[in-house]
């Protein structure tokens, strides 16, 4: 068993001996004069190999460091993907890319820029740079420079200074200093879909071969979780078009009320559209008109009326065919002119072989377009519309139709039964009034013959009534075009007023004389509407003896001081250009009286 003694020993002197190459025992220390004898079994290292074995431990030491760090990037590369795929909204997965990006490689700026239609970019999701200064540059990259390379040569670009690349083209006023640039291209399904730019690697750093392979790797990833959330966001977009086309056809079906307006906010609403109208079209006219319309600048568009050949709406409708323009500027609309509107969709409401009109759905300028998904869903939504907008219509026109008949079967009923019998008590009350002999029966019974007649004028005159509301609106009868006023009228008044027609009103007057007594009708209804206060208005035309009077008589504030008597004037001037007279009086039991006559032709 050796000791310890056995084991050589090491004197701290040996470190600056030399060696002569032997391990012998003969080599000393020198001293200041001579040579001191190193003691028997001394282990002595040589310098050499000492240094060599120093570096060794250090070049170790520097792998193992490197490993360590290679390690820790690797959990930060799967740390990344986890964030990016742990979310299916489109916007917070882009930004949640740039971020995983910028944090993986140590980069201060980073973004995400999307590639439109037409090469450019449109959207630039950022990262990294003040909101004080991106609100001073104001417009976002276009993707020109050394950020349209990565679009027309789809490959991985490291710069150690952006600015000495042949197709750099600087940085507008205002913009941070920018030098090491890293690039790749996001695939989505082997279609680019953007591009991720890296720049400024902290501590005045360059990106390394090792950085761009890791943003590569993240891209791949990134390229799977953009396609996942795409398709969630395209089934969810899917639904909400399915849930306004099931809302709006159950809304129809049921006589829900504004339905032209439900239609104009749901599908702007889904279409994230900002401005949102209905043209329908105007056959007689060969226009479309803009009587719905919701959303930015919506007062301007409402009421337009814009030719069928002078339109982005009219030529949709002509050609049974949506459209989606980038830029409506371009090619000038002219329902759009005056509008804040760039991008805008135009999709036909078709139902079996008739348009009835368009869906115009339009974005500020500067806003994304609308996508070929936006356009087929959007034609979907209109097809649906159109045909639940046609089935309304036709239960609608079967309940005129319904209600029409049970007026005339009414109007047929009351001639031919209750006026025969009202007639026939009448001429026997009559007789007996001749053959009595008592004056005052005989004075009483004349006043119920009177009584009678009144009522059967008042049935006859509801009898007239009954038939010409079952006349369609658009006949070319006067007493169907009186009865049109009487009811256009309604709304003004908060009632419909009493009309009584006496006489063939229909036959005996000439047209002429038809156009005018319906404009007195029309001007004396509306000046009562604007001026009377009224609660109660009759209207009479009576056609007798060659004449036919109009008279209307409210119950309003009656006559007063007034400055503008155009109108008035315009009525009497109507009456006696055609030969007859006018009155404007007040009537017996307060209120207003106009009496308008003139012969009948």
């Amino acid at each position: 068993m050796p000791t310890t003694d056995d084991w050589p020993s090491r004197h701290p002197e040996a470190d600056q001996g030399s060696i002569d190459g032997s391990m012998d025992g003969s080599v000393g220390h020198q001293g200041g004069s001579g040579v001191v004898p190193a003691a028997p079994g001394d282990l002595i290292f040589p310098a050499v190999a000492r240094l060599e074995l120093d570096e060794l431990l250090a070049q170790l030491v520097d792998r193992a460091q490197d490993v360590l760090a290679t390690q820790g990037r690797l959990r930060g590369l799967l740390r990344a993907n986890r964030v990016i795929t742990a979310d299916l909204s489109l916007d917070v997965v882009l930004r949640r890319i740039v971020e995983s990006a910028c944090e993986l490689v140590d980069a201060r700026y980073g973004a995400l820029g999307v590639i439109a239609r037409d090469g450019h970019l449109e959207q630039f999701i950022h990262v990294g740079m003040d909101p004080g200064i991106v609100e001073a540059i104001g417009r976002t990259p276009r993707g020109d420079g050394v950020l349209g390379v990565l679009t027309a040569e789809p490959a991985a670009v490291r710069l150690d200074d952006i600015a000495h690349h042949p197709q750099a083209v600087g940085f507008p006023a205002g913009h941070p200093p920018m030098e090491g640039f890293l690039g790749v291209p996001i695939r989505v399904r082997n279609e680019i879909f953007g591009n991720l730019y890296l720049t400024e690697k902290r501590g005045g750093r360059l990106f390394t071969a090792e950085d761009e392979e890791l943003v590569q790797a993240l891209a791949a990833n990134a390229g799977v979780a953009i396609d996942n959330a795409r398709l969630f966001g395209e089934a969810q977009h899917r639904q909400l078009w399915s849930q306004a086309s099931a809302d709006i056809t159950r809304h129809l079906l049921a006589d829900g009320a504004d339905t032209l307006e439900l239609i104009v906010l749901r599908a702007g609403d889904v279409a994230r559209a900002d401005t949102t109208a209905l043209a329908l079209c105007d056959p007689a006219a060969g226009a479309l008109a803009y009587d719905v319309a919701e959303g930015h600048d919506a007062d301007l568009l409402r009421a337009r009326r814009v030719p069928m050949d002078d339109s982005l709406a009219g030529q949709a409708v002509r050609n049974r065919a949506p459209l989606v323009v980038a830029d409506v500027r371009a090619l000038g609309g002219s329902e759009v002119d005056g509008l804040d509107v760039g991008p805008i969709m135009i999709v036909p409401l078709i139902a079996s072989q008739v348009t009835s009109g368009a869906l115009v759905l339009g974005r500020r300028r500067g806003s994304g377009t609308f996508s070929d998904e936006d356009l087929e869903l959007a034609a979907a939504f209109a097809a649906h519309v159109a045909l639940a907008l046609e089935l309304a219509r036709s239960r609608a026109a079967r309940g005129r139709l319904s209600l029409l008949e049970d007026r005339d079967r009414i109007a047929r009923d009351l001639h031919d039964h209750v006026m025969q019998r009202l007639f026939a008590v009448a001429m026997g009350l009559q007789g007996l009034a001749a053959s009595e002999e008592r004056p005052e029966r005989a004075e009483r019974m004349n006043t119920y013959v009177e009584d009678l007649d009144e009522t059967v004028r008042e049935i006859r005159q509801t009898i007239f009534e009954l038939r010409g509301r079952s006349t369609p609106a658009t006949g070319s009868g006067l007493r169907a075009k009186i009865l049109g006023i009487i009811d256009d009228m309604a709304d003004a008044f908060g009632f419909t007023p009493r009309l009584h027609l006496d006489g063939p009103v229909d036959s005996a007057i000439d047209a002429t004389v038809g156009d005018h007594l319906t404009a007195v009708v029309r001007e004396t209804l509306s000046n009562a509407a604007r001026h009377a206060d009224a609660h109660a208005v009759e209207v009479t035309v009576r056609a007798a003896d060659g004449q036919v009077t109009v008279d209307v008589v409210d119950d309003g504030v009656g006559l007063g001081p007034t400055t503008r008597r155009s109108g008035l004037a315009n009525l009497r001037s109507r009456a006696e250009g055609l030969g007859g007279t006018f009155r404007l009086e007040s009537a017996p039991g307060g209120g207003t009286r106009v009496h308008w006559s003139v012969p009948t032709g």
